[in-house]
């Protein structure tokens, strides 16, 4: 039986308000419930309108019910009760996505006799029982324009406006003040919804979790292009744009990508049955599965999803941009600025104002070559390119085959100070993936390793956004040494060290049989040629190697500077690694990192630099040497100076700077039980010499809450022991007073706190005894878990095994710790009982 038999018939019942209300609200639920077949039949635009079609019923239900509650059987015509029931925002464009807000006003007269503001009343209390989630406003006729004017989204939401139920009459009247509405200060309004418009975008940056409703070329760009034609042409629909504004081909591919962004944002809310606008990597699976995208050879179902929604979302930003330009240059050009840009013209139809380069509306298209030869004359460190210079690259003459002449002007580029804002204008002009054709294969690329936070073409460009902005004063002098060719090798590198991907083989094998490819039609050198095809080989080696290795390990430099060949590609790579790891995600690069990046670099010289191989022991006394000749050390009585040389740890020597071997021993020299310093500027580190063990495993159990990313162990002289624990985060300031109380109640090593064994799986834990002369490595490559490092301390604390450093990574929720340990006879005798504690 249709819900509003049902109603007629509670009614006659004489049924209270409540049972209404709930047999609403379960016909809703139900309605709800039946969206998953509603979708699998419709989907975008379409499914919108049905679905704001089934709200529309509702609320109308509703109102004709409460009409029949105040009236009876004497229910006044339609139009003769003063109120009008009218949709805005997405609800009036009739693109409701399911747990939207829905947005009504309710606009009426005031009429004696009809009671109006009571059925009003009424009728709003039955919506919100009934469960419906809605936005309203309620208005008499004569105060919307005052309405209006009191606040922006207020005056948007009204240029939306659709007649839904009730009097033609006050819809009339209602249509006569929002046309006043919108001519009202139009000028202001514009700016108003393009200063919104550029603050949203600087908030919602596109990512590999894009909001499809207000990232860069979500939803909500394609309504600000709507509202601002509204307001200045009283446009119905986009498509009236065509062709005055917008070519049939522009707002064909503009209206597919828009489509599938209705598509995937009903799918979103369907899926996770709420109001979901973020597409999380949680919620893709599934949301491929409902779109229908089925797994291919290259290219399994999420990554096409991705990639068509990022393609989607680029479209409707560039064109959005370019038709937002159009269509408010003539309320927003000064004649003041006509003299400007006269004084500032680069050519005919190109100008550039303030490090900004516009094009006239009216420039006709050019050839790619000319263009390319524009761009090298283009060169500051504060570049834009407006949107009508895109726009006019994007109309551009492209041969079908590159030339000669072509490659000629982009090698020229790269030879530019500042290419970053050149090359990501030639992106969005979708001129680059021409230029470099394999470009293509990247534009748009997922990355689903929980580690990038953008996809693989953003990620790119934005390696020539670091390379041109590098804070790392060591590292920019390093590129600023660098000649011509080498700055220009590096950008070509930067851009292309990840061209490789989205193919069967390793990406960057490929990638470096690509770059040899371009570089070759770019004429450079052969030595560059080979420099960067080591680079783009060997790209992710540096930091792999930083956070996952014993770097103070012979073999392990050896083992890297041997891929590497040379010191300049060392020198190179250091440079390209900063500008890689930057350009992953926010929070990448770390003073951590950045602290064991430098520092492999140094070893790494240090090794290029010598003609025959040095084992353990003769690194240390050659550091011994350097402490030796230093005139501090020699001011020491004689007596420390022999108990320094006489600490076992070959680590400590060769870890530690002179200057910090003298610091650490003066400390230990002095008559303190123990000292504790707390550095907590960019991270946490707790600095401890000691003449007594320290309950490290109830100290890291008690801060298991922190990430705990390095430890170091070192047994001085007189008993005394030297611990640095640093972690990935700062602490309160609160937290300070607590942590020393911490440390203080350390020193009892019977102190426990409860600890949870991790699960470690046999093949997750090694130990290598042969690691060096003095020392044996652990290494676990397991799930991460809080307490993982507390757990084995206890362990090694009981089992009297002593620690020399730890270095803990956590990358894609996997925790790669290596663990150097003291070598004992007993320990590599019961190396199978001693991983038999952690299995």
């Amino acid at each position: 039986m249709q819900l509003r038999y049902h109603i007629e018939e509670l009614f006659a019942k004489n049924a209270s308000e409540f049972e209404i209300s709930q047999l609403i609200k379960n016909h809703i639920r139900k309605y709800l419930g039946s969206l998953d077949k509603l979708f699998e039949e419709n989907q975008g635009k379409d499914f919108l309108v049905k679905h704001t079609k089934r709200i529309d019923n509702f609320l109308i239900l509703i109102y004709k019910y409460t009409l029949r509650k105040f009236f009876g059987n004497y229910i006044p015509f339609q139009n003769q009760l003063p109120i009008a029931l009218i949709a805005m925002g997405s609800y009036g464009r009739e693109e409701l996505c399911i747990y939207s807000d829905i947005d009504l006003m309710i606009v009426y007269k005031e009429i004696r006799g009809y009671n109006t503001e009571a059925i009003i009343e009424s009728m709003l209390r039955l919506i919100w029982d009934a469960g419906i989630k809605l936005g309203h406003r309620v208005h008499k006729i004569e105060d919307i324009f005052t309405a209006s004017n009191s606040d922006l989204t207020i005056k948007t939401a009204m240029l939306e406006s659709r007649f839904l139920f009730g009097s033609q009459f006050i819809w009339i009247e209602s249509s006569r003040e929002l046309h006043k509405i919108r001519n009202y200060h139009l000028k202001e309004f514009i700016k108003e919804k393009l200063a919104a418009h550029k603050d949203r975008r600087t908030r919602y940056p596109l990512s590999m979790e894009p909001d499809i409703k207000n990232s860069v070329g979500g939803l909500r760009d394609t309504n600000t292009l709507f509202w601002v034609a509204k307001a200045i042409l009283n446009i119905t629909k986009l498509k009236d744009l065509v062709p005055k504004y917008i070519s049939e081909e522009e707002f064909r591919e503009f209206r597919i990508a828009l489509e599938f962004l209705f598509r995937v944002r009903s799918a979103l809310h369907i899926t996770v049955r709420k109001k979901q606008d973020k597409l999380n990597l949680e919620y893709i699976p599934d949301i491929a599965k409902k779109l229908g995208f089925i797994d291919k050879k290259l290219k399994n179902a999420q990554v096409q999803l991705s990639e068509k929604t990022l393609a989607s979302m680029h479209t409707i930003d560039i064109t959005t941009q370019i038709f937002l330009k159009k269509l408010t240059a003539p309320y927003l050009f000064s004649l003041k600025n006509l003299q400007k840009l006269k004084e500032h013209r680069i050519e005919k139809g190109v100008y550039l104002i303030d490090e900004c380069v516009v094009a006239s509306r009216h420039q006709n298209p050019s050839n790619i070559t000319d263009i390319l030869a524009k761009l090298t004359k283009f060169d500051s460190a504060n570049l834009q390119y407006d949107i009508s210079f895109v726009d006019f690259v994007r109309r551009s003459h492209y041969p079908s085959v590159n030339s000669k002449q072509i490659y000629k002007q982009l090698r020229a580029l790269f030879f530019n100070k500042y290419v970053y804002a050149t090359f990501c204008m030639l992106y969005d002009a979708s001129v680059l993936s021409k230029l470099i054709k394999p470009f293509e294969r990247i534009t748009n690329l997922a990355q689903f390793d929980g580690y990038h936070a953008y996809p693989v073409d953003k990620h790119s460009l934005l390696n020539l956004y670091h390379l041109e902005n590098i804070k790392d004063f060591f590292i920019k002098a390093l590129y600023d040494d660098l000649c011509g060719e080498g700055k220009a090798l590096i950008k070509l590198v930067a851009l292309m060290h990840d061209i490789g991907k989205g193919r069967r083989a390793d990406h960057r094998d490929i990638g470096a049989i690509i770059f040899k490819t371009y570089a070759i039609k770019l004429h450079f050198s052969d030595e560059g040629i080979k420099f960067g095809q080591i680079l783009i080989k060997h790209h992710t080696l540096m930091s792999s190697i930083a956070t996952k290795e014993d770097i103070y390990s012979e073999a392990v430099i050896l083992s890297f500077i041997s891929k590497l060949e040379d010191v300049r590609v060392l020198k190179l790579l250091y440079i390209l690694t900063y500008c890689d790891l930057n350009s992953v995600a926010k929070g990448i690069y770390t003073n951590f990192n950045a602290r064991l990046l430098h520092e492999l670099y140094n070893l790494s010289v240090e090794m290029f630099d010598k003609k025959e191989l040095m084992g353990e022991t003769k690194r240390r006394l050659r550091r011994e040497n350097i402490l030796k000749k230093s005139e501090a050390f020699q001011a020491l009585p004689k007596s420390l100076q022999r108990k320094t040389f006489l600490i076992n740890s070959n680590l400590f020597f060769i870890k530690h700077k002179s200057h910090e071997i003298m610091k650490i021993i003066k400390i230990a020299a002095s008559d303190t039980i123990y000292t504790c310093k707390i550095e907590n500027e960019s991270y946490l580190t707790l600095s401890i010499i000691k003449s007594k063990d320290l309950n490290l495993g109830y100290l890291l159990g008690k801060l298991s809450f922190l990430d705990l990313i390095n430890m170091e162990i070192f047994k001085l002289f007189d008993d005394k022991k030297y611990f640095k624990i640093e972690f990935n985060e700062r602490v309160g300031d609160d937290d300070i007073e607590y942590i020393k109380q911490l440390i203080d109640e350390s020193f009892d090593m019977n102190k426990t706190t409860k600890l949870t064994k991790p699960i470690i799986l046999s093949g997750e834990i090694k130990l290598d005894c042969d690691h060096s002369k003095t020392y044996a490595k652990m290494t676990i490559n397991a799930k991460n878990q809080k307490g993982m490092m507390a757990y084995m301390m206890s362990i090694f604390d009981t089992e009297g095994i002593d620690v020399a450093n730890a270095k803990i990574v956590t990358i894609k929720n996997r925790a790669r710790n290596l663990i150097l340990i003291e070598k004992k006879i007993e320990l590599c005798k019961n190396k199978q009982k001693i991983l038999e504690f952690f299995i």
